[in-house]
């Protein structure tokens, strides 16, 4: 889950401790154009502090005028809605025709907030069904492909791990690369077992590990929150990571190189105990196309082409690397043609 939802989830449990009345904003559902996502939260106590967002702020500015003007005063949840009419949409900020669904739940040490963050400690990945009628909560194990759920009985949430990143290779490309994942929510592991790549390489907030890759790939146990990005340009540390990468549940593994690298790094896995199918999910040449030259930019690329994956956002070969530059290249030649015969 995205930290931010974490930092809701942590601070509502601290408010409760404190005896602080205090209530649970999720976004349930959304239409056209909105600022946050569904199941983003936002915690806001009777006195008006809040923690957390559901919107661009003005949102936030009016559940914070309700709760300071009438108190904490529901017994059971809520559904309500912003941005019906256009007047609406522009009063709350909502771009032209955006509508935000949210469930507003009174908090008590019945929401089982804590004993949701302590198997969120161990790594669960937890549904949390909320009862509309009486406000009653159960926990119980989701299902890694499980989204948010809303009838006109039950509100069910999924809460668990962060998105992780392998980064294998603490080069200067990588730096850059955790160090925007980092700021996205990801959870960053960088791989690189070479002692002289290893001094003085840090970024905050990212673990390093110097094992070999293939068995970091292993050790993670990756899942559809994993993904997997080689940048070593050594097919004895990439190869083999790769190909358990490809054989994992990772939705994404890419590597970088050369669009005559990557054929050939193609052919040398299907050497190895990997089909052509699972071949087939490398991303390569990684990243999507924006021109990019300097290692920051190369980053971008590369988690802009995560990014859409991770949002299922159909794959449009316009903007991949390799057709792109055989685009460009094919203009070139053009216009020398053209150059040449003036």
């Amino acid at each position: 889950m995205d930290s931010i939802d974490l930092e809701v989830l942590k601070t509502c449990e601290q408010w409760l401790q404190e005896g602080k009345r205090c209530e649970l904003v999720t976004v349930v559902k959304t239409w056209g154009s909105s600022p946050r996502p569904e199941g983003a939260m936002l915690a806001i106590t009777e006195s008006g502090q809040v923690v957390g967002s559901v919107s661009g702020g003005c949102i936030e500015d009016d559940l914070i005028a309700r709760v300071q003007a009438e108190g904490c005063q529901r017994q059971r949840p809520d559904i309500v809605t912003y941005g019906i009419s256009a007047d609406e949409a522009h009063r709350f900020g909502l771009p032209c025709g955006g509508t935000i669904q949210l469930a507003i739940e009174p908090l008590s040490h019945q929401s089982k907030i804590g004993a949701m963050l302590a198997r969120l400690s161990q790594h669960e990945l937890i549904a949390r069904d909320l009862n509309l009628s009486d406000g009653s909560v159960s926990l119980s194990t989701a299902a890694a492909n499980e989204g948010l759920q809303i009838n006109e009985d039950r509100l069910r949430t999924i809460h668990g791990p962060r998105w992780r990143l392998l980064i294998i290779g603490a080069g200067q490309l990588s730096r850059f690369l955790a160090t925007i994942a980092v700021g996205m929510d990801y959870q960053v592991t960088v791989c690189d077992p070479r002692e002289e790549y290893l001094e003085g390489w840090q970024v905050e907030g990212v673990q390093l590990v110097r094992e070999m890759p293939d068995d970091v790939v292993l050790a993670m146990q990756l899942d559809e929150r994993s993904a997997v990005v080689a940048l070593t340009h050594d097919p004895k540390l990439d190869d083999l990571a790769l190909m358990e990468a490809l054989k994992s549940r990772a939705f994404y593994v890419g590597a970088i190189g050369s669009r005559a690298n990557n054929a050939k790094r193609k052919e040398r896995l299907l050497e190895f105990d990997v089909s052509r199918e699972q071949v087939e999910k490398l991303h390569g040449p990684i990243g999507l196309y924006i021109g990019s030259k300097t290692p920051a930019e190369i980053a971008i690329s590369i988690l802009a082409e995560m990014t859409a994956v991770k949002n299922r956002v159909p794959r449009v070969k316009e903007n991949q690397i390799e057709f792109a530059k055989q685009r460009l290249s094919a203009e070139n030649v053009a216009i020398d043609s053209y150059s040449c015969g003036a």
